[in-house]
């Protein structure tokens, strides 16, 4: 685990728990998605490691952010500025949307097959899958033709191989054996 996820924990999880009780999920995820994004920003990286005053520097990411950000969201940078904390918004938005995959029940499931897979396979996919996980189901879906057939699905620590080639890997290894 890296030091800043140990850092942006506790604020993402109070974030996250503002967010769920005032029913605003989305938009602090887009309030938290625009602010990593300007702490992102060349020019703000510099600012963010200099010697500007902690309550000189939460006004000018308030200014940065303008509209994008209410007035809580303000808050939040306000008390990640007192803290020094700004560097660690991106780490922040990644365990808000991790919080939120998980409170909704979504997964990601990564799906890599030998040839395109129509919008009626990936739909079958899909319900099956949710079944299998008792989640809903988020496909990214990506293209791989060394497999030459079937499909790899992964998700978390789980990984369903299909494959031919993953077939006839484990034929060369039984007959050799």
């Amino acid at each position: 685990m890296s030091e800043m996820t140990t850092i942006a924990r506790p604020y993402a999880k109070a974030a996250f728990e503002y967010a769920v009780e005032h029913k605003a999920i989305q938009s602090w995820q887009e309030m938290l998605s625009f602010s990593a994004q300007v702490a992102a920003n060349e020019q703000v990286q510099q600012l963010l490691t200099g010697s500007v005053a902690d309550d000189k520097l939460a006004d000018i990411f308030v200014q940065l952010c303008g509209e994008q950000i209410d007035q809580n969201g303000q808050n939040f940078i306000r008390v990640l500025a007192e803290n020094k904390r700004l560097t660690a918004l991106a780490e922040i938005l990644m365990l808000f949307n991790q919080y939120k995959a998980e409170f909704e029940k979504e997964v990601d499931v990564d799906v890599t097959s030998a040839v395109e897979l129509s919008e009626q396979q990936k739909q079958e996919l899909s319900v099956s899958l949710e079944k299998r996980l008792t989640r809903k189901v988020k496909l990214n879906c990506s293209v791989d033709p060394v497999l030459i057939a079937g499909v790899v699905i992964k998700t978390g620590d789980t990984v369903i191989d299909g494959s031919v080639r993953s077939k006839l890997n484990r034929l060369t290894d039984a007959l050799q054996a």
